[in-house]
């Protein structure tokens, strides 16, 4: 299909977690897009997974997602993560931290499952630009789709003059 599709799509977040905040590029700017990916995915009924790369070492999912329920992982690709689950979902919308490692090998597992796999670039980040455009390229050169944090959204809607809209609409704004 190469567009996203609410009744195919999950959203899945990748260890967006305290540790990376003094470390990772434009961290501020991931929490944010990703927090309007969550929203979004909540308005519209997409189920979303959220993971966390060994929470007792690197701290939990931030406070600025809400109260989320996370999949404790220590394998760097979230799809190996006991636990996890795209809910017979068949697309994947993939967000998180960092691009070149558990984004990165996330995906590509996801890939090779068969699940379409979409990349919000202004939603994920490395600790150096360079990882993150690997990790993008790499991506990309596999079969994933680079999208953005509104791309994203206003596929997964479809359509405008719905409540749906109006609420989605005030988080891209």
């Amino acid at each position: 299909m190469r567009t996203l599709d609410r009744e195919r799509a999950a959203l899945v977040v990748v260890d967006v977690q305290e540790a990376f905040r003094p470390a990772v590029e434009q961290f501020d700017d991931v929490v944010e897009n990703t927090r309007r990916l969550i929203e979004g995915a909540r308005i519209l009924g997409i189920p979303t997974v959220v993971t966390e790369q060994y929470p007792k070492g690197l701290g939990r999912t931030v406070e600025e997602l809400g109260d989320v329920e996370a999949v404790e992982k220590t394998c760097f690709s979230a799809a190996r993560a006991e636990g996890f689950d795209l809910d017979g979902r068949d697309q994947a919308l993939v967000c998180g931290i960092e691009t070149h490692v558990c984004v990165s090998q996330t995906a590509h597992d996801l890939l090779e499952r068969g699940v379409e796999v979409h990349v919000a670039s202004d939603a994920v980040s490395s600790r150096t630009r360079a990882n993150r455009e690997v990790g993008l390229h790499k991506m990309e050169q596999s079969g994933a789709i680079v999208t953005s944090v509104e791309t994203a959204l206003f596929e997964l809607l479809g359509a405008a003059g719905t409540d749906e809209f109006k609420q989605v609409q005030g988080l891209v704004k």
